[in-house]
């Protein structure tokens, strides 16, 4: 069973403007980074396809949908629904990374690959349903998650989001669906204010969200700690059939967006975690998705040691 690896250069298309930390070059950075250590090599390269929108439908309004690809289209510099620069590609490289994410399932869902690690950009955790926010365009697990359901009657899917920021739109989505079970390391108070412990769900969603807001400074103790804690707890009692990684780099240390004090050692550790979790409870399968991590060289490094310990 192999590792797979999802990027498109497509993703590199995507402009917000100069000086913008979600730089085009974060891309270049890992994929040169997953190349020079070999994994690039070892990996089975996947080809991603676009997202169609059938495919965002399963997660995004019509509305929401039609109105940013006209904003992107008309040469907005940034989304009317929240703070997500943009440039004239955007719409094309969003639609390639969603669908890398989709391409990515599919290689694990039908046993082409044990795991999947994509390097898609722009990022879309803060996205929800009829809104883009945060870098965001549109939201690239929660794609993941819902096309694995209807695609490979996927029944429950874990979503582990260890970014520095909490993924609101990530938790919105799922919010009242007890079929996706959220969980959520992230700096507090922070950007985007959302993700306090008592955010737990609601509904039929109700204890299947599960937030873990940590001060500036907070390292592996706190961050592993949690997961290895309560979350493999909770995962007894919930049983993921898939396992989706919201693959946040803005957490290492140094990282100019972030307080958090995670080492490239770290995030071995932790993807040494969701593995377990993914072979405990899913049959192995596990899909990672590229989310933030702003300084080049740490978000390299970092991603390296992810991609690593995925193979």
């Amino acid at each position: 069973m192999s590792f797979a690896l999802a990027a498109d250069t497509l993703c590199e298309t995507h402009d917000p403007g100069r000086g913008h930390p979600e730089q085009p070059a974060r891309f270049r950075a890992v994929m040169d980074a997953l190349t020079a250590a070999g994994l690039v090599e070892k990996a089975t390269r996947l080809t991603p396809r676009d997202a169609t929108r059938d495919d965002l439908a399963l997660v995004h309004t019509p509305r929401y949908l039609a109105l940013a690809e006209e904003e992107i289209h008309h040469g907005a510099a940034q989304l009317s629904t929240g703070d997500t620069q943009v440039g004239e590609h955007s719409w094309t490289a969003a639609l390639r990374a969603a669908g890398s994410a989709l391409t990515a399932i599919d290689a694990v869902c039908t046993g082409k690959a044990a795991r999947a690690f994509a390097v898609v950009r722009p990022p879309g955790h803060h996205a929800g349903a009829d809104y883009g926010m945060g870098f965001c365009v549109v939201n690239n697990i929660a794609l993941a998650a819902r096309h694995a359901q209807r695609r490979h009657a996927i029944g429950k899917v874990l979503v582990v989001d260890w970014d520095v920021h909490h993924g609101n739109g990530t938790q919105d989505i799922f919010y009242e669906d007890g079929t996706v079970f959220f969980c959520s390391t992230h700096q507090h108070p922070w950007y985007p204010g959302t993700g306090a412990a008592a955010e737990t769900g609601r509904g039929a969603g109700l204890g299947t969200t599960q937030n873990f807001p940590l001060p500036a400074g907070a390292g592996r103790a706190e961050i592993l700690g949690a997961l290895e804690t309560k979350l493999t707890a909770a995962m007894e009692k919930f049983r993921p059939e898939l396992v989706l990684v919201s693959a946040g780099f803005d957490s290492r240390e140094g990282d100019p967006l972030g307080r958090f004090t995670l080492t490239d050692d770290d995030f071995t550790a932790l993807t040494k975690l969701v593995r377990h979790l993914a072979d405990t409870h899913a049959q192995g399968r596990l899909v990672s998705l590229l989310e933030g991590g702003y300084s080049l060289p740490g978000l390299a490094a970092a991603a390296t040691a992810h991609a690593d310990a995925l193979l």
